[in-house]
């Protein structure tokens, strides 16, 4: 099992920024990809930013130069700094873990916490 437990959210005014975290803890395996997820009521989930277990990082295209995701050495945490944040930012963002445990596929779920922008 795997827990996720996200920090950081909350109110911000355009322009500003917010850093999310989400720590990992229990069985994760060396090659667990992380992710960053958002959504808002009546649309799809969207991909923010991806890591996967080589540390390879990539983003949504609305995201590109905005925002940034980043792990620290142990794997087990990672962050979303986000800058320069506009209202369609407002959403649920939620930390994802995926990983394989011999052939079986695993995948995790924060609980979510709520970006809003607004002034």
């Amino acid at each position: 099992q795997v827990r996720l437990v996200e920090s950081g959210g909350g109110l911000v005014q355009p322009g500003g920024s917010l850093r999310l975290s989400c720590a990992a803890s229990g069985s994760i395996s060396g090659d667990a990809q992380m992710a960053w997820y958002r959504q808002t009521p009546g649309k799809q989930r969207e991909l923010v930013a991806h890591i996967n277990g080589a540390g390879a990082i990539s983003y949504g295209d609305p995201m590109k130069g905005r925002f940034t995701m980043s792990r620290d050495g142990t794997k087990n945490q990672v962050y979303l700094q986000m800058n320069s944040l506009k209202p369609e930012d407002t959403a649920v963002y939620s930390c994802n873990l995926f990983q394989f445990v011999g052939t079986s596929a695993q995948e995790y779920w924060g609980q979510g916490l709520q970006v809003t922008v607004s002034s």
